[in-house]
């Protein structure tokens, strides 16, 4: 199954993923993974994608795709693949169908924005590793932690307006590729839940149909 999944930041796409690749014995691809992969081993790419990532600037679409490119030719990608995180506009996903991949299945993790951003600026962490969430996993002395006793605080990317900045950009330049795979026939949609486990249920019962 070549699958690719949406979902704005925060909605359990990188859970859910993980959770396919596991049932179906395919590669989940991070396309974050990919990018540093590709520096790591020193490729061509890699290395281009590097120079701007140094720079502080975004790495161009060409660079991204010819990173994908090179991963899906690989023998890990034979039997499948889910790709989390690209495409991300549509030009990315202009250039996957240029490059003749198949996608079987478009699944997009609907979740309200604002439960996102209850959901992302509720963590609290610890500089020693631990996680927390003041409604889901709150530790048992407010803003310590349990293991350590040291101050929580929260990441700069959990902030309650760096996550609805985040979500701006994926209502402007992500969310049209629904209608662009809508328009192909092959966009499902899920409900995120508040257990994980029935949101996997969900996404599971979702790819039975697709398998048949």
């Amino acid at each position: 199954m070549k699958l690719i999944l949406l979902g704005a930041p925060g909605a359990g796409k990188g859970t859910q993923s993980a959770r396919i690749s596991e049932k179906y014995n395919i590669p989940a691809i991070a396309t974050g993974d990919i990018l540093r992969g590709a520096i790591k081993e020193g490729t061509e790419l890699g290395l281009s994608a590097k120079s701007y990532m140094d720079a502080g600037k975004l790495v161009p679409d060409d660079v991204v795709v010819g990173i994908i490119r090179d991963y899906l030719s690989t023998d890990a990608c034979k039997n499948g693949f889910i790709l989390d995180g690209f495409p991300r506009s549509i030009p990315q996903a202009e250039a996957l169908d240029a490059m003749g991949v198949n996608i079987d299945v478009v699944l997009s993790i609907e979740v309200p924005d604002d439960k996102i951003i209850a959901r992302m600026s509720g963590r609290r962490v610890c500089r020693c590793g631990a996680s927390y969430h003041v409604d889901y996993i709150p530790p048992k002395v407010e803003n310590v932690c349990d293991k350590c006793g040291e101050a929580l605080y929260v990441r700069e990317d959990d902030k309650a307006e760096t996550v609805a900045n985040r979500l701006k950009t994926f209502h402007t330049q992500t969310e049209p590729l629904k209608e662009f795979y809508a328009a192909k026939g092959i966009l499902a949609t899920v409900e995120g839940q508040e257990e994980v486990a029935d949101t996997t249920a969900l996404v599971f019962e979702t790819l039975a149909k697709v398998e048949r």
